[in-house]
């Protein structure tokens, strides 16, 4: 009979040291500091239309015929720059992402 005592303590102690294990480590998960992580999009830093370069413009113009550029930015992905462009045609907002070359790209989220 006290070997069974002995038992169902020793199963008692253990689950609760494991409960209480479980439970700290979970808060030291919670509480610790937090890194920041990057976005999957890249991010843009906003330039003048000047700035943008004579390929990508020929393209816009090509293929936006009768649009202006109301804002353009510009960011990095994989080593190339993108650009962003944000285009306006009869009071319709239409954004653009170019390569360097003048080539659309699309952005995986």
């Amino acid at each position: 009979m006290k070997k069974i005592l002995l038992v169902v303590a020793l199963f008692m102690g253990l689950g609760s040291s494991a409960a209480i294990a479980s439970v700290l480590a979970t808060s030291n998960v919670l509480t610790s500091p937090q890194v920041p992580q990057t976005p999957q999009t890249e991010e843009f830093v906003k330039i003048d239309s000047t700035e943008i370069p004579a390929l990508v413009m020929n393209a816009l113009a090509k293929d936006y015929v009768g649009a202006t550029i109301k804002e353009a930015f510009v960011g990095q992905k994989d080593g190339m720059k993108i650009y962003k462009i944000v285009l306006t045609k009869e009071a319709e907002e239409i954004t653009v992402l170019l390569n360097e070359k003048g080539e659309e790209v699309k952005l995986l989220n």
